[in-house]
């Protein structure tokens, strides 16, 4: 694919030289996009002459943009390209297969079996068996010993089945993430001028020539060069490294790049380059984007050109570290973070040492992992006893008790007997290890976010889906998420009189009327606007800013139109525009009047906005002295009662700066923003979702506290968290403004202390006025605190560009699918699809049920692991044979494995899981009501098979199936014991169903028809493989009889079952829980600080460090599923799956995460503290919002992150790695 398209593209120039259709070739454009401010001014004066001219070249018109004629758009893919970078090619079927084949234990396995394959081929020559002693003789039969080789060859098989499975679980894993990629990718939309009107697209159609309308909080989809522009600055931190936002204007740096971020103002901008051809096209391609063979000469000598012009461009010296191979990406990618064009390269180092973003598991799979570890420590243990004790029983007894000689031709069948021991020890070891466990979790979670997509869930990272199974916090904006986000205006004062509904326009004096309506229409932004409604007799749809839409609202309800007066003055027209930000909190558009001077409307809170005002229209229209006092009056008689009912205030003014004074100094804006004239204050109302109040009763009954964080004053905000529940009538709840919360969480010398906040996070309820420096010390705060008894687990709603750092810190971010920006999506965990609190209460859902899930999935393997290791022992111990043989238990570790993960873990969640309080992050995974089922089960069957094991022959009256020799047929004693074995697992899986001792096991069952279906087809299977498996599965056929004594011990299990929940677990103070997570105290000092050197804690590979214990089965499949896993987790965004082959870590990081800086009010003060010391605990999930300027915030969750040192976990072999030692030793 990437190959193609990359060709694609390479003609696609050639055709551009020869194409006299557009003044500009492909490559033309491409330089000039190289090039920054003064260079790139320069670049166009002399080959373009200036903007306008370049659209003349490029066949389109600033203000009305292309024709958007098929035929003129495609020509212009052909010719300039399309707008997306190709994705790398996912794996093949072949190559998981290949990847599940690397399994160790699997690898054990097929080499034991093919030395049992060999050497059952080997006839020994005549000398008497006899000889060999007593455990080789008894052979009669000819064809008995000729079928010696079956047993290999099914183990061969039964291995194929294991890793086709395992394959195609990756495989549809796979194919699913990429579906759910491909929607996010359709839903990214951009704004687009075609044909005179202003539509939305998605990114990957804007072609060359598209004249693009940008505006605060987008992503910028393609390159290009800047038309026209308010107030614009971008942040290019995700290029360039540099964090400061760079201001563009049309005379000084217009150049736009793709992958950066608008941090304020509005603009137009002409597409130059998109897709490969963008900047940010050409860093994926250089990263190895096109890495296929026969492209690889063209690509070296292209890179190097590319390294030649970059190496003159300032803000890309950086990639030249990659050097022309693409081999050094990653030490490339790892040096990026310091650019070389900065000055401060050796504090850089120093800073980067600090603050290296920690890697950090996913809290269930930190436990998991553990406890897999463990459990494959303790299975690894038990083989070898087992193989051991076999050994020594069988050269004992040949040669001790029977006194034998070692003779040469016997030397054969010794042999095959410690083969055969070995075979045994190693089907142990296969049934020990949970290897299902990483693979339940995969699909629990792959099976969740797939439902989530019908709850309006769009989740981007994965573990996010089981974070907020544990939420304890949510901290939810109000505007949109609470509130529907659809706002009218419903009260005013103007003109000295406050009306209570919207004034009739005659009650208005006609100049006052004139300056609002021109104020109104002049400074809004103009891609907010009033379209007729899409049905008949529906509401007017409102696009863009909703606060906006209600002004203009207000305009149309005074029967004025403000279109006609923005086709008067179009947006070119305006001289300055302020645009709204959080410090500003304030939006002012300058015109430029006949007469050579300046007027300037205003509108923001009115709070805000009032303490400029000092004058104020009359009842007739005309202006007069506005004093403090009077201000006091306004507050108390207008804007609180209005608060009080909820409705959010806006102060509408404007100033006039007359021609004589000359012309201000726009930059000064303490200087030019005073000295209003109030025109009026409006009340807006917007209105609680009807379904809010309800979700938020389900939070609190859940556990849940539900925090309402706004920027609205603190009288809206009370009044609406009242209407929705947050706060009840009579509560002693605290209620905050921004400015008072941070008197009380601050010390004398203005820092922040974590005792204070601890003092006031309990209690509070709303935060209101306030910035988002406060939402991200709240959050942090929260989740640093220790008051609680439990580590709180906070998810923040956001939509606004400034949400970015407070939602990288929570545990989730949500951001808005419709009202957010793309800032706000880049760094959230998940998308709602549809703005709605209520969807957030169907992620906790799902979340407790991925965890439910997990806990029924290990209470059943548990189960078979701890009954089928000691059968197995015990067995080889007394009788020198396993009861269970190889071949069966490859087929029962299917059963327990896969089929067991796909039928528990997709059961659907119920409203019954938010009854119950969220698990803390501490809760181990099996809890003692899981310990005591597990056991109990156990004590069950362990007896049945015994019973079965020891005194069989003489209940069912067959013979006895102990001590066969080497190749005995199959006896119907072991397959009787086989049968019941898993006739057991099967009624126990409908035990394992409920984990909370509920007695109705059944409940719900119908409601999964993945676990019926799976329940039915295993016993189907059970049947076929013991009425017609024969040989290989070491099975004789049974009769009715016996058919239906097995299946009613397994039925036994069900009944057992509700005998164990009748006991009260309280009673049985013995049980252990098991598998915690990781807590920072258990971890030795001295490691600690070695871990620390290495700037990561991975939990999983602290354990292998200490035991070395490395091959335990299923550690690479763990790690394959993980990166998979992690490869989508690290950021699901727009340039998807391109990920260096060599270097495995994923390079999505990238481009996609701006650095948030927050510029406040009080710049003095550090984004985090710089303490973050206490952060590395290992349960905390830290964010990288770096206070210095060098970090290029590569994203948190990227799998590996590009660390020149320490050995990775996540390679499976990087060599250096202890898993790469022990597997060159073995």
């Amino acid at each position: 694919m990437a190959n193609n398209s990359y060709s694609g593209v390479k003609n696609s120039m050639v055709e551009a030289n020869h194409d006299g259709e557009f003044g500009c070739t492909l490559n033309e454009l491409r330089s000039l996009m190289e090039l920054r401010g003064a260079d790139a001014l320069g670049k166009i004066g002399e080959t373009y002459g200036d903007v306008q001219r370049l659209c003349n070249r490029l066949k389109t018109s600033p203000t009305d943009g292309l024709s958007g004629q098929p035929g003129d758009i495609e020509k212009r893919k052909t010719v300039f390209g399309q707008n997306f970078i190709p994705p790398k090619k996912p794996k093949t079927f072949l190559q998981l297969v290949w990847e599940a084949l690397q399994d160790v234990t699997l690898i054990i396995l097929e080499v034991a079996a093919i030395v049992s394959l060999c050497l059952s081929f080997y006839r020994p020559p005549d000398t008497e068996r006899e000889n060999c002693g007593r455990a080789a003789g008894g052979v009669e039969d000819e064809n008995e010993s000729e079928a010696g080789w079956i047993e290999g060859a099914a183990i061969l098989l039964s291995v194929i089945c294991v890793v086709v499975v395992t394959a195609f679980n990756d495989w549809s894993k796979e194919k699913q993430f990429r579906g759910l990629q491909s929607r996010i990718e359709q839903e990214q939309k951009f704004t687009v001028v075609r044909g005179g009107q202003v539509i939305q697209i998605p990114v990957a159609e804007i072609v060359v020539g598209d004249i693009a309308q940008i505006k605060y909080g987008d992503l910028l989809p393609a390159d290009g060069v800047l038309i026209q522009g308010n107030d614009l600055k971008i942040d290019e931190s995700s290029l360039t490294g540099e964090s400061d936002h760079v201001k563009k204007t049309q005379e000084k740096d217009p150049m736009l790049l793709s992958g950066t971020h608008v941090m304020e103002g509005s603009g137009k901008m002409v597409v130059t380059a998109v897709g490969v051809n963008s900047q940010t096209g050409i860093i994926f391609t250089l990263l190895g984007g096109g890495d296929d063979d026969d492209d690889e000469e063209e690509e070296k000598k292209k890179e190097k050109e590319e390294k030649k012009k970059q190496r003159k461009t300032l803000g890309f010296s950086n990639i030249s570290l990659f050097n022309s191979t693409g081999s050094k990406a990653q030490d490339g990618a790892a040096m990026e973070m310091q650019p070389l064009n900065s000055d401060e390269g050796a504090d850089a180092e120093e800073k980067k040492k600090a603050n290296l973003p920690k890697k950090e598991k996913s809290v269930l799979q930190g436990k998991l992992t553990k406890l897999a570890v463990q459990i494959g420590k303790a299975g690894l243990v038990m083989s070898a006893i087992t193989v051991i004790i076999l050994v020594v029983l069988f050269v004992v007894d040949t040669f001790w008790i029977q006194k034998l000689e070692w003779t040469k031709d016997c030397t054969p069948i010794y042999i095959q007997f410690f083969v055969k021991f070995f075979i045994i020890g190693v089907t142990v070891l296969v049934v020990a290890v949970p290897e299902g466990l990483p693979l339940a979790v995969t699909i629990s979670l792959a099976y969740s976010v797939k439902k989530m997509m019908k709850d309006n869930n769009l989740v981007r990272h994965l573990d996010a889906c089981e974070t907020m199974g544990n939420a304890t916090a949510i901290c939810s904006d109000k505007t949109g998420t609470l509130t529907m986000n659809r706002m009218t205006v419903v009260q005013a004062y103007v003109a000295e009189k406050h009306y209570k509904k919207v004034p009739e326009p005659e009650n208005i004096p006609s100049s006052t009327l004139d300056i609002l309506i021109l104020g109104i229409a002049v400074n809004c932004a103009y891609t907010t606007k009033i379209m007729p409604p899409e049905k008949e007799g529906g509401l007017p749809r409102q696009v863009g800013n909703k606060t906006e839409c209600a002004l203009l609202g207000f305009a149309n309800d005074l029967k004025r139109d403000y279109q006609a007066i923005r086709n008067e003055i179009p947006e070119e027209k305006l001289y300055k525009v302020y645009t709204f930000n959080s410090v500003r909190k304030s939006m002012s558009t300058v015109l430029k009047m006949a007469d050579g001077s300046y007027r300037m409307f205003s509108k923001g809170a009115s709070e805000i906005l009032l303490k400029k005002c000092y004058k104020i229209l009359t009842a007739n229209g005309e202006p007069k002295v506005f004093r403090p006092r009077d201000r006091d009056d306004m507050v108390k008689k207008v804007i609180e009662p209005m608060a009080s009912e909820g409705l959010r205030t806006i102060c509408l003014g404007y100033r006039d700066f007359p021609a004589s004074e000359g012309e201000p100094d726009w930059e000064n804006e303490n200087d030019i923003l005073t000295g209003l004239t109030c025109v009026c204050v409006v009340g807006i109302e917007d209105p609680v979702r009807p379904e809010v109040p309800d979700a938020i009763r389900k939070c609190q009954r859940a556990g849940i506290t539900v925090r309402m964080v706004t920027g609205d004053n603190i009288n809206t905000a009370r009044a609406i968290a009242t209407k929705c529940g947050i706060l009840q009538p009579g509560d002693d709840f605290l209620c905050l403004e921004g400015k008072e919360f941070n008197r009380r969480i601050r010390n004398e010398k203005g820092e922040i202390e974590q005792e204070r906040i601890d003092k006031i996070w309990p209690k509070l309820r709303v935060l209101a006025r306030s910035s988002p420096t406060d939402k991200h010390t709240l959050v942090k705060g929260i989740i640093d605190s220790t008051v609680a008894e439990q580590r709180q687990v906070v998810a923040v709603t956001g939509d606004g560009t400034n949400d970015g750092p407070a939602l990288k810190k929570a545990d989730v971010g949500f951001a808005m699918g419709i009202a957010g920006t793309d800032v706000a999506k880049e760094a959230s965990d998940i998308i709602l699809t549809d703005d709605n609190f209520s969807s957030i209460v169907r992620a906790v859902m799902w979340g407790r049920n991925v965890y439910d899930s997990i806990s029924k999935f290990l209470q059943f393997q548990l189960t078979v692991n701890v009954v089928a290791v000691i059968v197995a022992f015990t067995g080889a111990c007394i009788t020198q044979d396993s009861p269970l043989k190889a071949v069966q238990m490859l087929w029962v570790n299917l059963i327990m494995d896969t089929f067991a993960s796909l039928a528990l873990a997709t059961e659907p969640p119920t409203e019954a899981l938010l009854l119950r309080k969220p698990y803390g992050r501490n809760k181990p995974l099996i809890s003692r009501t899981m310990m005591k089922n597990i056991l109990g089960h156990g004590v069950y069957q362990l007896i049945i098979i015994f019973s079965l094991l020891f005194a069989g022959e003489k209940m069912f009256d067959i013979d006895s199936g102990r001590n066969a020799p080497l190749h005995a047929p199959p006896s119907e004693h072991y397959t009787i014991v086989f049968n019941t074995f898993v006739m057991m697992q099967l009624f126990n899986e409908i035990n394992a169903r409920k984990i909370h001792g509920e007695r109705n096991v059944f409940d719900g069952i119908f409601n999964n028809p993945i676990f019926c279906s799976i329940v039915f087809g295993t016993f189907i299977i059970q049947i076929v493989i013991v009425q017609f498996g024969g040989k290989p599965f070491s099975c004789v056929s049974l009769s009715i009889d016996q058919w239906l004594w097995c299946t009613f011990l397994g039925f036994g299990s069900l009944l057992w079952g509700q005998v164990i929940s009748s006991i009260p677990t309280s009673r049985l103070k013995f049980l252990k829980t098991a598998g915690h997570g990781t807590q920072k105290e258990e971890i030795p000092d001295e490691e600690l600080e070695e871990l620390e050197d290495m700037d990561e804690i991975d939990h999983a590979e602290r354990e292998l460090r200490r035991g070395q214990i490395l091959w335990f089965r299923g550690l690479n499949r763990i790690q394959t599923q993980i990166r998979v896993v992690n490869a989508f987790r690290s950021s699901i965004s727009l340039y998807e799956g391109l990920e260096k082959p060599e270097s495995r870590s994923s390079i999505h990081n990238f481009m996609t995460h701006p650095e948030f800086r927050i510029e406040d009010s009080e710049p003095h003060i550090p984004l985090i503290d710089d303490t973050d010391a206490e952060d590395d605990a290992p349960t905390k999930r830290n964010s990288a919002i770096s206070p210095s300027p060098n970090q290029n915030n590569n994203a948190v969750e990227s799998s590996n992150h590009l660390l020149p040192e320490g050995p990775k976990s996540g390679t499976p072999s990087a060599p250096g790695s202890p898993l790469h030692s022990l597997e060159t030793s073995l």
